[in-house]
């Protein structure tokens, strides 16, 4: 997907601080951290949203979750975190490329908001 800004990230197309790369995922920075720690794990396969994934998709999604799972211990992030898709405008999507925010670093609180 050219327009894709995540995409083109995946492709090296545009610029980020990737932390992560294997052959199904990327993760990286988060351009406007939301706390101290603040990474996106998005799959190379492009999927708008957790919506548009299919059976097929389901060993991805599993593996989008275990790759936060591992940065998040290399972060260090043994008090807590929080993981979480937007799914759509009203859940606060904006980049339409499925994927996994990891916040941590700060208490977090419920509702979220």
């Amino acid at each position: 997907m050219e327009n894709c800004m995540f995409c083109r990230i995946v492709e090296r197309q545009a610029p980020a601080q990737v932390v992560y790369e294997d052959e199904s995922v990327v993760a990286f920075k988060d351009l406007h951290p939301q706390a101290p720690v603040h990474l996106l794990v998005v799959p190379r396969k492009h999927l708008e949203s957790l919506t548009q994934a299919k059976a097929e998709d389901e060993p991805l999604i599993g593996h989008l979750f275990g790759v936060a799972a591992r940065l998040a211990r290399e972060n260090k992030l043994e008090k807590g975190y929080r993981t979480l898709i937007n799914n759509g405008p009203w859940a606060g999507q904006s980049v339409y490329h499925l994927h996994v925010h990891i916040l941590g670093g700060r208490v977090f609180h419920w509702p979220p908001g």
